[in-house]
């Protein structure tokens, strides 16, 4: 029994699968890697290569969506990975270039979020601690069945509970909010006024409390004295003319009510 063959294919040509993309891609990295570094064909076989495993770049990149960064900026720092990982890689180490070069871009990445996406920057400590906590509470919040405490956050990393408290209050400065924000019932209201300033007058609440009973050890005159002069704002002659003695008994008895009150309210004051 014969065999027929299609009379448009020779019986001798190779009847294989055509090389697939991963194929023709990995084929690129190999031919470039080959080259020497001054050769001329090296720019062109280059940017062919990063063009054939920017697929890869993209899917890495968007693995990490939805995490406060755009789209775009996520891509472009994947395919600055790539680029690393591509004019870095050595064939020789008997290593393929996809297990070099995700590890490298995805890397990339998370550098990318730790230097320039906190909004206040923090010890690069705290946001390697925020990381750690995070993981840890996915794992631990799966495996337990319940969310996990700070306690349990703590045994899983074996840091003490402390740290964890740290890390989460590192973790508050990753993003922040604009003080136009709108709020209230119907945005009227920008977040920054409802922020409260320095009050100076609440440095002197304490004062005010211990200054009664301070001024009555003084007797009648000496509290007149002292209400002209500090609350109605009276020069010591104005006061000597309205008490009926002489500017110079006023000042001899403001000078006294002074001390007895320094005295009774201490050095601190």
């Amino acid at each position: 029994m014969t065999v027929a063959t299609a009379p448009d294919r020779p019986a001798d040509v190779e009847t294989s699968p055509t090389p697939g993309p991963a194929d023709r891609a990995t084929a690129l990295v190999t031919a470039l890697a080959a080259l020497p570094a001054g050769h001329p064909d090296r720019p062109a076989l280059r940017e062919r290569a990063i063009e054939a495993w920017l697929p890869m770049a993209r899917h890495l990149a968007h693995r990490y969506a939805g995490r406060g960064e755009p789209a775009d900026d996520l891509c472009q720092v994947a395919v600055v990975g790539l680029i690393k990982a591509l004019d870095r890689y050595e064939a020789d180490r008997g290593v393929d270039f996809a297990g070099y070069a995700i590890p490298t871009v995805i890397g990339e990445i998370k550098r990318h979020f730790r230097d320039r996406t906190w909004s206040v920057r923090v010890p690069r400590r705290l946001q390697e601690l925020r990381l750690a906590i995070t993981t840890a509470n996915n794992e631990l919040s799966h495996s337990l069945g319940r969310a996990a405490t700070v306690a349990d956050i703590a045994g899983h990393l074996g840091v003490t509970e402390e740290d964890v408290l740290e890390g989460l209050e590192g973790a508050r400065a990753y993003n922040a909010t604009s003080l136009s924000l709108p709020v209230g019932a119907d945005g009227s209201t920008e977040l920054g006024e409802t922020l409260g300033g320095e009050d100076r007058e609440l440095e002197l609440a304490e004062l005010r409390l211990a200054l009664g009973p301070a001024l009555a050890t003084l007797d009648e005159r000496e509290r007149r004295i002292i209400q002209l002069r500090f609350y109605g704002n009276l020069t010591q002659t104005q006061i000597a003319e309205r008490i009926g003695i002489s500017q110079m008994h006023v000042s001899r008895l403001l000078s006294r009510a002074l001390a007895k009150l320094r005295g009774h309210l201490g050095e601190s004051y």
